[in-house]
């Protein structure tokens, strides 16, 4: 019976160990994704607001929701491939750090 709790409690502590980086790897996955986002809304809206005023074609083709939908779009689309790319990094690296070193 003791070893029995003696092995539940560190497998909680395991458990807990890995809830905390789990914890950690998506919040440095939506700091990455975020600030990925704010460059990406910036460097789309600069050309986008640009060309609707210099270019009569999207003058007449693009009204504020287009161009809203444009920088949104691209703001998006970054903030989820910098979250995914930044935690399957993390994962990947703590993922090896418990393999143990094989001998050629």
């Amino acid at each position: 019976m003791a070893t029995s709790v003696a092995q539940s409690s560190s497998t909680l502590a395991s458990l807990d160990q890995k809830v905390d980086l789990a914890k950690r790897c998506s919040h440095e996955g939506v700091v990455a994704g975020a600030k990925a986002a704010i460059a990406a809304r910036i460097a789309t809206a600069i050309p986008t607001m640009a060309s609707v005023r210099m270019l009569p074609w999207a003058r007449a083709n693009l009204n504020h929701t287009a161009q809203a939908l444009i920088i949104t779009t691209v703001a998006g689309a970054a903030y989820f491939i910098v979250a995914d790319k930044t935690v399957l990094a993390i994962a990947r690296k703590n993922s090896f750090k418990h393999v143990p070193n094989m001998k050629p």
